[in-house]
């Protein structure tokens, strides 16, 4: 294999140096030389890829509560409206930056289950105060996700 010494093979460079690891497996697969791919770890990489990204969801719950506490925890809103939309802001910059199409779909699909978890903190967070939160998600993705989007009332 060019590029690598050739006293290392695929599988002992991965222990040694993953980022040089990576280079090379693309190398690889660009040159179509497939029987040469260190199968083992690619597939290792490549499920923790797909961890990472449903990891991302937690992004997605945290817009989710801050939105809903900007939105219906009216008597605190003069106090904390700033930190909550400077936090929303985070968070989608943050979901920005690692969203893929994969992770797109995956979240449209978790909406509903992901805005029940974020409820359930707001609930919990406010100590049952609030009886205005809607029990269901009001936002589209595109919304949780549109950086200038916040709703009308706030």
């Amino acid at each position: 294999m060019q590029g690598v010494s050739s006293n290392l093979s695929l599988k002992e460079l991965y222990e040694i140096d993953d980022h040089l690891w990576l280079e090379q497996t693309i190398k690889l697969l660009k040159a179509n030389h497939l029987e040469e791919l260190d199968l083992e770890n690619l597939i290792e990489e490549l499920d923790n890829l797909g961890r990472r990204d449903k990891a991302k969801v937690s992004l997605l719950e945290q817009i989710l509560r801050h939105l809903l506490l900007l939105q219906f925890w009216t008597e605190e809103f003069q106090y904390k409206s700033g930190h909550w939309k400077a936090e929303i802001r985070n968070f989608r910059n943050q979901l920005k930056r690692n969203l893929t199409t994969n992770l797109y779909q995956f979240l449209e699909i978790e909406l509903a289950s992901i805005y029940y978890d974020a409820l359930g903190y707001v609930i919990d967070k406010t100590e049952g105060k609030l009886d205005n939160l809607p029990q269901s998600c009001i936002y589209t993705l595109e919304q949780l996700l549109d950086i200038n989007y916040l709703p009308e009332n706030v």
